[in-house]
């Protein structure tokens, strides 16, 4: 399983920087907001905070601070993920993977992350975010429905 999780993260990774490419290089060339629909823009926003601008700072350290933090996690994920037998859970863990090292490469090469997808409604803008950020909260809410839906017990080892 742990080739399927890579395979995943591989997936999401590539797919993050590609669009973070794009953005920076051709869409956002100068900055600005345009405007898709009514409640959805694509922007330019570097992060460098944590997730959804969290923890943000002026410190020239905290963004390396985020990337090993970020890194330790992966490591622990991928221990995780060497002994997962099923599919979902392999799924869930390559993408909380993948869109995090998405992220540290950003936070390596830039000292920030780059957020594009901006959605808002009635007045309210939910912060801007990328594909990793996609990627993150899809596998996490994938690992929640796993751990609370099924009452399979711990067939997180099971054969």
């Amino acid at each position: 399983m742990i080739r399927f999780g890579y395979l995943i993260a591989t997936v999401v990774i590539a797919l993050d920087q590609a669009t973070k490419y794009w953005i920076v290089h051709h869409v956002m060339a100068p900055p600005r907001v345009i405007e898709v629909n009514g409640f959805f823009n694509i922007v330019m926003v570097w992060n460098r905070g944590a997730s959804f601008g969290m923890f943000k700072g002026e410190s020239g350290i905290g963004p390396l601070i985020l990337g090993v933090i970020a890194i330790v996690i992966c490591v622990a994920l991928t221990v995780w993920l060497s002994r997962v037998v099923h599919r979902w859970l392999g799924c869930a863990l390559g993408l909380v993977i993948g869109g995090a090292l998405g992220n540290v490469i950003d936070r390596i090469w830039h000292r920030a992350v780059a957020d594009f997808l901006d959605f808002h409604a009635f007045g309210y803008h939910w912060p801007a975010f990328n594909v990793a950020d996609i990627a993150i909260s899809v596998g996490v809410g994938m690992l929640l429905l796993d751990g609370l839906i099924g009452g399979r017990g711990n067939h997180k080892l099971d054969k």
